[in-house]
């Protein structure tokens, strides 16, 4: 990863840090966060970290001395070399629009493109999670053809089904606890992503591969 991958380092109240770098989603930026993510764990005056898509929330002791920090993770930025992730695939059936895909008509027309075609090149890809966030279980993807890319509702939704499988922006999902969304809802599979009695809760994981799977398509 060459180190011309800049950053930016920004406060978030008294004892945060905000570590962000712009540019295209990038499975090769991402997987130097996922590297980035374990080194700043082992920094001194480091209470928790919080990965998301091409950023990374430091959380500090109170005592911590933010410029200082700011330093240390400019320099660690700078030596860290990305950590290849062997993730598993997870193949997720997808019934498409129909009453719980109610936005795939409009989100097609939006992107001047056909029904069959939106879950043809929704379908097509393996994706790829780069963290997890928003709620339990809700995996960021990155990896959908930039056709789709759609701006997010103008009016959000109050409740969004779990198990709806979205887009927003270039983004595709799947929401993983009822919740409100402003994300176009294309479908719905029966898959859980989220189970708090499990040792390991979330089905999907930084670094796993997901691929939607057509179970049936809805006109």
């Amino acid at each position: 990863m060459p180190s011309s991958v800049s950053i930016s380092i920004s406060h978030m109240g008294a004892t945060a840090l905000l570590v962000q770098s712009g540019g295209p989603l990038s499975v090769d930026v991402q997987s130097r966060y996922w590297a980035y993510d374990q080194a700043c764990k082992a920094l001194e005056g480091v209470v928790e970290t919080v990965l998301g898509m091409h950023s990374l929330l430091v959380y500090l002791t109170p005592d911590c001395d933010p410029m200082r920090m700011k330093v240390e993770l400019e320099q660690l930025w700078q030596r860290t070399k990305p950590r290849q992730i062997e993730g598993r695939l997870v193949e997720i059936p997808v019934i498409y629009g129909g009453e719980t895909g109610m936005d795939l008509s409009e989100l097609a027309d939006s992107c001047s493109l056909s029904v069959d075609e939106v879950v043809a090149l929704h379908s097509e890809p393996d994706y790829v999670a780069f963290a997890l966030g928003s709620q339990p279980g809700f995996a960021y993807l990155g990896g959908m053809n930039s056709r789709l890319t759609t701006p997010r509702r103008a009016q959000p939704r109050l409740s969004v089904q779990e198990g709806s499988v979205v887009i927003g922006g270039a983004q595709a999902g799947v929401i993983a606890k009822t919740s409100p969304s402003g994300w176009h809802v294309i479908g719905k599979t029966e898959l859980s992503f989220f189970d708090e009695t499990k040792q390991s809760p979330s089905l999907i994981m930084p670094g796993d591969r997901i691929r939607f799977v057509v179970q049936e398509l809805i006109a």
